[in-house]
């Protein structure tokens, strides 16, 4: 059930094959996934809003079914006929008696006046609405279920000893790659209910993005800013990205797609023709020594 939704909200949403490994040696890849108490805490969240969203369809049912209870009361009363009660004309009211304020009507009774003005069919209208909306919501379970799910299980995160790349999003598709001769900063953030469940957030920030965390923080996009969302190990991660950072420094930068520890290895004749040079520039100062002793 759950694979059979999982390739078919894929396949609805195009959702491209899992990321290509980014510039570097080849075996130099590292893939991170999000913590599975990343995913605990998405799914807890999903929980909670259906709960709530469920609760609030109940609500909506009982007060319908109260308003309706109160205007069937309301019509099966008997209409009263006398003449006082129909004289269109309102009493005159004595000078200096103060005149009574009218009574705040509540929500119930608005909606119970509000009820009698509307025709027969409006109540049957009413409870067709109430069936379709509880169906709808039956059906979103799955769905909705399957949507936190896929987006815990596409979250790539790919090192290598070049660059890194990430990729998050379903809806959504975000894919970042930086390179290690832009990178600055490397930076674990971790929150209260992040420290109780283990996970943390690794904020990789390039050149120029100093002032673009406060957007992405606000939940915009960043383009100077490569986050690693609910990882275990963002110590670990940490500690790797920063070593290989130094040794791609110490390395010098060079062509990202050329080999790393490729050099130039001089051929044979070269080698010859160079000492060849050599002698004949040590015979010539040999000789022009010579004949500064004769001069």
């Amino acid at each position: 059930m759950i694979e059979h939704l999982r390739s078919t909200l894929l396949q609805f949403l195009r959702v491209p094959p899992s990321p290509c490994a980014p510039n570097g040696a080849p075996g130099s890849l590292r893939v991170f996934r999000a913590g599975k108490r990343f995913y605990q805490l998405r799914l807890a969240v999903w929980a909670f809003a259906q709960i709530a969203a469920f609760a609030g369809i109940l609500f909506s049912f009982s007060m319908i079914r109260l308003v309706k209870n109160d205007i069937d009361a309301h019509r099966a009363k008997p209409v009263a006929t006398s003449v006082q009660n129909s004289d269109p004309k309102p009493s005159p009211v004595p000078p200096g008696t103060k005149r009574v304020r009218r009574e705040k009507v509540g929500p119930r009774a608005f909606a119970t006046q509000l009820g009698n003005r509307l025709p027969w069919w409006a109540f049957p209208l009413v409870t067709a609405i109430e069936i379709a909306v509880l169906l709808a919501f039956l059906i979103s379970l799955p769905l909705t279920y399957a949507a936190v799910r896929l987006d815990y299980e596409l979250r790539w995160y790919l090192v290598t000893d070049r660059s890194l790349r990430i990729r998050e999003g379903l809806w959504g598709l975000h894919e970042m790659t930086m390179s290690f001769a832009n990178l600055q900063q490397v930076v674990v953030s971790q929150g209260p209910l992040q420290r109780l469940l283990g996970v943390a957030d690794l904020l990789v920030q390039s050149a120029g993005g100093g002032g673009d965390e406060s957007s992405h923080r606000k939940g915009g996009p960043s383009l100077h800013t490569g986050v690693f969302h609910g990882v275990d190990n963002a110590g670990e991660i940490r500690d790797l990205i920063l070593e290989r950072l130094r040794r791609f420094r110490e390395d010098g930068l060079g062509d990202p797609d050329e080999p790393r520890g490729a050099t130039i290895e001089p051929s044979d004749s070269v080698n010859r023709a160079a000492d060849a040079l050599l002698q004949e520039a040590r015979a010539l100062r040999a000789a022009l020594t010579r004949a500064d002793h004769r001069g």
